[in-house]
């Protein structure tokens, strides 16, 4: 039987009454790719464009979305998270990581939230940074690692 799915073959949330609540933790990555020149551009003006600072920006709006994750995605479950730290790092590509750690003592994971919030902290990046050039690609949006809850998880190639 599909988790998502009840007796009568409906769509249903998981229920996770019978659960034991756990520390539950998730860690995803996003990565931006940029057209040669743009990130040397960016971290020249201190990551600041016409619509202001970048990376801050990314990060509050990344953590807003993780916590609002279950108002995005059917069936999430509504999580206090305790912890969500999203940090945005240059790689040596010449592109951008954003990676995002959630946690929360609860009966459900929180690789969803996680995963929201690298990906919106992406979107707001692009949406910040489309005046410079639309060439901007996100990519290689993954979750590297969960904890807590039934099984753990490490992804074995990490981007």
């Amino acid at each position: 039987m599909l988790s998502h799915v009840d007796e009568a073959g409906q769509p249903a949330m998981v229920d996770v009454t019978a659960k034991h609540e756990t520390l539950r933790s998730a860690t995803a990555t996003a990565r931006l790719r940029f057209p040669p020149g743009l990130l040397a551009r960016l971290q020249s003006s201190g990551y600041q464009t016409v619509k202001g600072p970048v990376l801050s920006t990314a990060i509050v709006a990344g953590t807003m979305a993780a916590k609002r994750t279950h108002e995005l995605i059917p069936f999430c479950h509504p999580l206090g998270l305790e912890r969500c730290d999203i940090t945005i790092e240059a790689d040596a590509g010449g592109g951008l990581e954003i990676r995002c750690t959630t946690a929360v003592h609860h009966r459900t994971g929180v690789e969803m939230e996680a995963l929201t919030g690298v990906s919106i902290a992406a979107l707001t990046v692009y949406d910040m940074c489309k005046s410079l050039s639309h060439d901007i690609v996100i990519a290689e949006t993954c979750l590297l690692s969960k904890s807590g809850g039934k099984t753990d998880f490490r992804a074995e190639t990490p981007p």
